[in-house]
């Protein structure tokens, strides 16, 4: 068996603004392939985190690896084509079409002068392709519902072709059937085109049913590991107070107690 390929790892990994730490001495490693969600309660640091990882903000402390290289090693350019990221941010226009939209993901890619290779044309019809987009791909993206708009940005995620993909809250605002479309989505991306794939949400559940890694931020152990190691060992039940919510560790939800 082939050794798994680490694509990005974290060691001691303190985060916040100013000199106050939100989380402190994280320590994670993800491998090509790999699905992995970050939860954890309302203003615990999940962002935070995510947008350290995407250096759009920096560290207090520890170090961040990704192909075993430092990150603050790498230069933008190399940066883009290795990372990309989807945030929860409004697009800067919507004014823009679904393929030219997902164009955008080839910037890291193109000359001086942004031109358009046939490479460039040929990887924007396969994000369209694989996320089903062709037929509305001259549609302006604010005619879009929130679940097709969720598709686009991931496809230019696709077209960027980085091996790591960093995801804010993907499923926010979407009914439970787009949840787990745009989830699935994901699990397809990371295993059939070998993408490593970290992203937040609140949809614990989905997450424990659809994900190879969870890191559970809590505050104090942070623990990372596969769903079915953090049930058995009760990480979720404490995530919450038990006067309110408790898991259950059967079922893999959360139920409210009356």
């Amino acid at each position: 068996m082939a050794e798994k390929k680490n694509s990005i790892s974290v060691e001691g990994l303190s985060i916040g603004f100013g000199s106050q730490p939100l989380v402190n001495r994280l320590r994670f490693q993800l491998n090509a392939g790999e699905l992995c969600a970050i939860v954890g309660a309302n203003g615990i640091g999940k962002s935070t985190l995510l947008r350290t990882l995407a250096k759009l903000q920096p560290k207090l402390a520890g170090e961040i690896y990704l192909h075993e290289k430092k990150m603050h090693s790498l230069t933008p350019n190399d940066l883009a084509k290795t990372l990309s990221v989807v945030l929860t941010e409004p697009i800067a226009s919507k004014n823009l079409t679904v393929q030219e939209l997902i164009a955008l993901g080839r910037q890291p890619y193109t000359n001086w002068l942004g031109n358009i290779s046939r490479n460039d044309k040929d990887v924007i019809l396969q994000s369209l392709h694989t996320f089903e987009l062709h037929d509305i791909r001259h549609k302006k993206c604010h005619e879009l519902s929130d679940g097709q708009l969720q598709r686009v940005l991931i496809a230019r995620a696709m077209a960027q072709d980085t091996s790591i993909i960093l995801l804010d809250e993907p499923t926010t605002h979407l009914d439970l059937h787009h949840k787990v479309y745009i989830l699935k989505l994901l699990q397809q991306l990371a295993h059939e085109y070998q993408k490593t794939i970290l992203f937040t949400t609140h949809e614990i559940g989905l997450a424990i049913q659809l994900c190879d890694k969870m890191l559970v931020l809590d505050g104090k152990e942070n623990p990372f590991n596969d769903p079915c190691q953090l049930i058995e060992e009760g990480h979720f039940e404490r995530l919450f107070p038990k006067e309110m919510v408790q898991f259950d560790p059967k079922t893999g939800g959360f139920k409210i107690n009356k």
